[in-house]
This record gives C-alpha cells, sequence and structure tokens, in this order.
C-alpha cells in the first residue's frame, strides 16, 4: 500500500457514509472506517482529525468563498440582493460537486453532535455574509438582517435540492419565491 493513496480521502468517505448508514453514526469508529476503507488508522488521520469531520470536509473553504461571493456582486445590488446572489452562485457551483448530500444529510439528522456541528458550519457561512455585505457599506443592523435572511432562503434551497426537486438554481428560484410570498403576506 503506498504511504501517500491519493484516493484514501474519498474511499474513507465512502466507507464512514456506508458505516453510518447501516450502523448509525454513535456506533462506528475510526477504525473501523479505515479497516472498510483498507487503510489505517493513522492513514484516516491524515485527512480527517476526527470520524465528524468527514461529514464537513472543505466546508472551511465556504465561508471566505461567499464573502468573496459578495464582494464580487454588482456593485449596485441591495445588501440582501448581494447576498442572496452570491449564495445562489456558490450552491451551484457546490452542487455540480457534491455527492451523497442524501445520504450525509440522514446521518446529521441522527445526531445531536452532527446537528450542532452542521449549525455551527452554517453560522460561519452567515457571519462570513454579514462581514462581506459590511464591506460593501451596509450598516451593522441590514448586514446582520440580510445576512441571516440570505442564509435561510439558502438552506431552504439546499434542503429542496437534496429532496430532488430539481436542479439547485431553480430550488434557490423557489425558495426565493417562497420568501417573497411570506413578505407579501406581511405587508
Amino acid at each position: 500500500m503506498a504511504r501517500w493513496d491519493a484516493g484514501a480521502p474519498e474511499r474513507l468517505r465512502q466507507a464512514a457514509l456506508d458505516l453510518f448508514g447501516e450502523r448509525g453514526y454513535d456506533a462506528v469508529t475510526v477504525t473501523e472506517i479505515a479497516e472498510r476503507a483498507g487503510l489505517t488508522r493513522r492513514t484516516f488521520h491524515r485527512y480527517y482529525p476526527d470520524k465528524r469531520e468527514i461529514l464537513f470536509a472543505g466546508s472551511e473553504r465556504l465561508p471566505p468563498a461567499v464573502a468573496d461571493a459578495v464582494l464580487a456582486a454588482e456593485p449596485g445590488l441591495t445588501p440582501l440582493r448581494a447576498a442572496l446572489s452570491a449564495l445562489r452562485r456558490i450552491g451551484t457551483e457546490a452542487s455540480a460537486v457534491v455527492t451523497d448530500s442524501g445520504r450525509r444529510r440522514t446521518i446529521i439528522e441522527s445526531s445531536a453532535e452532527l446537528r450542532e456541528r452542521e449549525r455551527s458550519k452554517a453560522a460561519e457561512i452567515t457571519a462570513a455574509l454579514r462581514g462581506a455585505l459590511e464591506r460593501r457599506g451596509a450598516g451593522p443592523a441590514e448586514a446582520r438582517v440580510a445576512a441571516r435572511v440570505a442564509s435561510i432562503v439558502s438552506e431552504e434551497a439546499f434542503g429542496r435540492w437534496v429532496d430532488g426537486e430539481g436542479p439547485f438554481p431553480a430550488c434557490f428560484d423557489a425558495a426565493e419565491a417562497a420568501l417573497q410570498a411570506v413578505l407579501a403576506e406581511g405587508a
């Protein structure tokens, strides 16, 4: 076995998803994941600090990508429009490369620890949105509200996409339309 196996991260991820699906997240150990992947525990730790991070690998790249997308949005857009535009763009790009999102969501929903981690990751994205909106000139309150609302729309779009309601851009459009309908009811 090669010391640095280029396919190891994906093999570990697939093994983890399979085991989590079969036995539940809490019942699976790092050693079992490594063995299922045909690798060692040491190799596992070269790529992931713990079993939880297999489900969140790469998520650290989202907040800076979202912030960059907000800063690159058309200058005349309102804070909410800039945030929505950025999340639509990043979500569309991510949906083109993300696999097993339904399995991942099922596993995360089965564990309080993983749900909390998911909320923490979502909060990091919302904070990145807020910071970028403020750098674009939005006031703190406006940036905070726009970031939160845009995050809700994005989460709704992602849920629709995972449920197979269509390609991510169409799901994002539907989530935005639902927001508009809710706002119209309150007017």
